[in-house]
């Protein structure tokens, strides 16, 4: 199995879901990781903020952000590799990587059960 790893910006908590004014892409990104681990998908998500040796000692992260800043971040590595950088990946991203086939229903967004974009 495939290890997915974000380094995600500085955030105030883990997933950066929290405070008053929530960002709609880290709710659906947050919702997105639970259901990988759902699905056996192998993922880690780092904080800059909470974090910060994660970034430091890992050599392909901290030459990234040598080359491009923290405003770069999301980071996403799959085993060891850059795979994408500046977002987060979606659901079918993540069902992609990891080989899961997706249906119909789990491409939806999650808070709201449609495809509204509510979120």
């Amino acid at each position: 199995m495939i290890l997915i790893q974000v380094y995600d910006p500085a955030l105030c908590c883990s997933t950066g879901v929290c405070g008053t004014e929530v960002d709609s892409i880290l709710v659906t990104f947050a919702a997105d990781v639970d259901w990988a681990k759902k699905q056996g998908i192998n993922i880690e998500r780092f904080n800059l903020s909470q974090q910060p040796m994660a970034f430091a000692e890992n050599e392909i992260v901290k030459k990234f952000l040598e080359h491009s800043g923290v405003d770069a971040l999301p980071l996403i590595l799959i085993d060891e590799e850059v795979a994408l950088a500046g977002r987060y990946p979606t659901r079918k991203e993540l069902a992609q990587w990891a080989d899961i086939k997706l249906d119909e229903q789990e491409t939806t967004k999650p808070c709201c059960g449609g495809k509204t974009g509510c979120c």
